[in-house]
């Protein structure tokens, strides 16, 4: 039995926020231009690791290279409609990995997408 379940649903946005240093506000934009895994089921939302590493790449792209929302919804269907889970998962390790070295100061938040 694994000790970390990369699925439930556990993290609240405030706290995505914090780990990724975005405004809450951001990631509020986020959600509202339809960029954030669904969570219909909830009346709180909460996402899990898997999605925190989806938002930390869709904040990337926004952020650092200055994609707009239908960019981003493209590039994320992609994602979704044609790599298995094994390969998306192994491609956001990558880009997780490459965001790490950027410092807090390469990222800014953006206030429109």
């Amino acid at each position: 039995m694994a000790l970390l379940d990369n699925e439930k649903d556990i993290l609240p946005l405030s706290s995505i926020a914090e780990l990724l240093t975005a405004k809450i506000r951001t990631l509020k934009m986020y959600e509202d231009k339809g960029l954030l895994p669904q969570k219909d089921h909830q009346n709180k939302k909460l996402y899990s690791i898997n999605d925190v590493k989806l938002i930390a790449f869709t904040h990337y792209l926004a952020s650092v290279k200055k994609i707009n929302a239908n960019g981003i919804k493209y590039i994320v269907e992609m994602l979704e409609n044609n790599m298995d889970e094994k390969n998306k998962t192994e491609f956001l390790d990558i880009v997780e990995a490459k965001m790490e070295k950027l410092s807090g100061i390469d990222v800014k938040d953006v206030d429109v997408i």
